[in-house]
């Protein structure tokens, strides 16, 4: 299944779509960062291009630059209100990978001291049997 088939037909792309309640932090010429409207922690936050594309691999190097940025001055933006102790960064890339929504976005999410009780191995708990280290390729 294709990362466009993701969206059943004839529905629009939510992010492609400008929603009442979306809480714009900043706007650049290639994407925005917003709030997320259902947050992993407080302050977290997304960074999205207005170009519809599904898959990280396929922006240019403006929307990547600028993409970047946006995350770089949503983060000093985040650490003024929220007051985070740490940061993680991710993108999923596809469904297998989590992609739920096929429109780029890459997720800023700030951790607090104690937020978890073990966080070391930090984005690698996306498989939690290996998030320690313990995984041995063939």
């Amino acid at each position: 299944m294709s990362e466009q088939s993701m969206l059943v037909e004839g529905e629009e792309c939510r992010f492609c779509i400008s929603k009442s309640g979306r809480r714009i932090m900043i706007r650049g010429e290639y994407g925005f960062a917003a709030w997320d409207r259902h947050p992993a922690s407080k302050g977290h936050f997304l960074v999205i291009p207005y170009r519809h594309v599904p898959d990280y691999f396929d922006i240019n190097d403006e929307e990547r630059e600028e993409l970047w940025r946006l995350v770089a001055d949503g983060r000093k933006m985040a650490d003024e209100k929220y007051h985070p102790d740490a940061y993680n960064i991710g993108i999923n890339v596809g469904k297998w990978a989590g992609q739920s929504i096929p429109h780029l976005h890459i997720h800023v999410i700030p951790r607090y001291r104690g937020d978890v009780e073990n966080p070391k191995g930090g984005v690698r708990g996306v498989i939690p049997a290996n998030k320690l280290y313990t995984f041995k390729p063939d």
